[in-house]
């Protein structure tokens, strides 16, 4: 295997399958299971999970809420995500923590580093849920983040974009894929990744993205395996 331990950024919005809102068991059930392939191999796995299926901070502030109060709610989403998840991926067998940000001890762990790096020595897969617990970062915020504090080799952007593009390959046909990339060049093509505070923190640390086609089954095997998938940054 390439890598020993992965940071996977998951969006809330995934959790929906075909749906317009909330979880698709579905769904849930096939990254337990894709999780669970990579897991047997030996692989370390920690989770960062969105909450835009069920709230969306940035959207609320937009309709006149006060930002604040609408970050703390989506943080809030991305917990019920992480709770869904961690069902999910017992479901399928596999041995879990779910850590949060915001502190909700009948519910999760808090966010301990030492505690998520020795879970993980241990096989555990840890899902880290609530954000930063700080208004105006997002969940790739604080995906890279953990993804920093854990030592983890690698971020990988589960999508349902197969990579990085020209353009938006959903609206211009003649987009073009890029399979590697350098965080220069993403940032002078004005690419859209992460947010550029997310971007910005794994660029000067020195941790490659790997954004790939999360829904394809077996994609997230063949990426840590080293196959050339999706596109990556480094």
């Amino acid at each position: 295997m390439k890598y020993n331990r992965i940071l996977l950024k998951l969006s809330g919005e995934a959790l929906m399958g075909d749906r317009q809102y909330g979880i698709d068991p579905q769904r849930l059930a096939e990254y337990a299971e894709d999780i669970k392939t990579v897991t047997e191999k030996g692989i370390e796995v920690a989770i960062v999970i969105g909450g835009g299926n069920i709230f969306r901070g940035v959207a609320g502030a937009s309709k006149g809420m006060d930002r604040v109060q609408s970050d703390n709610m989506g943080m809030l989403a991305t917990v019920i995500n992480g709770l869904a998840l961690q069902d999910a991926l017992e479901q399928s067998g596999l041995k879990t923590r779910l850590q949060t940000a915001v502190k909700i001890n009948e519910v999760a762990e808090p966010f301990i580093r030492r505690k998520a790096m020795s879970h993980l020595r241990k096989g555990r897969v840890v899902i880290f849920g609530g954000g930063t617990c700080n208004p105006y970062f997002t969940t790739d915020s604080a995906a890279v983040l953990r993804a920093i504090e854990i030592e983890a080799d690698v971020i990988l952007k589960g999508t349902r974009v197969d990579g990085i593009y020209t353009a938006d390959p959903e609206k211009d046909k003649e987009a073009i894929k890029y399979d590697h990339i350098s965080f220069d060049d993403v940032l002078k093509k004005g690419l859209k990744v992460m947010d550029t505070t997310a971007f910005t923190l794994s660029q000067e640390n020195e941790l490659p993205i790997i954004v790939f086609d999360m829904n394809t089954r077996g994609n997230l095997l063949r990426v840590v395996s080293g196959d050339t998938i999706g596109t990556t940054v480094n």
